[in-house]
């Protein structure tokens, strides 16, 4: 089933259970609609309420387990060695087995914009198929049983907020369509916008630039990334 998550949505006053009812989130509170006793409030199919303050960076675990980190598990204790057996005194102890190798984490494919769209534009330019075919459909054949691929649209800080992050869900969503297109199963596919929320570290480019130069410094924000789940 395909799951696209929505920047925000709006939330009117419903009555819950016996009569406890939804309490408003101060702007900049909450995320997320809480009732009278501090709960965050549930459908009827248990999915919580999202604010008109909700974004993807202000996810919960509780509510968005998909769009939070989770902690690191912590390593597990090493394993004492066998003692020497008390019949063979003259015979070496086993040795310890060898720790087994952490799996490595996925990490997503970063596509920059340019490869695919132009400045401003949702439409996937000549070239940007061939691309998308080199470094996803191309790596799928590697994973034996894919659980979900993650397909995150971002943008720079020019223009408003709500306008790179429609931005942004509409350049993820041209991305599954055109995956889906080439033979992915679509209900293993979720869409996400970011809008400018979630910056490249480290690209500094002052807002005295002229127009051209500050897009061309600011190009490593506007990407699309992919991530693989599976074996």
């Amino acid at each position: 089933m395909n799951t696209s998550k929505v920047l925000c949505g709006t939330l009117l006053a419903l009555s819950i259970g016996s009569g406890a009812t939804i309490a408003q989130a101060a702007a900049g509170d909450s995320a997320y609609a809480i009732d009278s006793r501090g709960a965050v409030v549930r459908s009827g199919t248990n999915l919580c309420w999202r604010t008109g303050y909700w974004t993807p960076a202000m996810a919960i675990a509780e509510c968005d387990p998909d769009l939070v980190k989770k902690p690191a598990a912590a390593p597990a204790p090493a394993r004492p060695s066998a003692p020497a057996p008390a019949a063979a005194p003259a015979r070496a102890p086993a040795p310890a087995p060898a720790p087994a190798a952490a799996a490595a984490k996925p990490k997503p494919v970063t596509i920059a914009t340019k490869n695919l769209f132009d400045f401003d534009k949702a439409t996937l330019k000549p070239g940007a198929k061939e691309t998308l075919d080199r470094e996803i459909l191309g790596k799928l054949s590697s994973v034996k049983a894919i659980s979900a691929i993650i397909v995150s649209g971002h943008a720079d800080r020019l223009g408003s907020a709500i306008y790179n992050q429609k931005l942004s869900e509409r350049r993820a969503e041209v991305v599954k369509a055109y995956l889906v297109s080439k033979g992915v199963n679509a209900g293993l596919i979720e869409t996400y916008g970011f809008g400018k929320t979630q910056a490249v570290p480290g690209v500094k480019c002052s807002d005295k630039l002229p127009r051209k130069q500050l897009i061309a410094c600011l190009e490593p924000h506007r990407r699309v990334e992919v991530l693989v789940k599976g074996k």
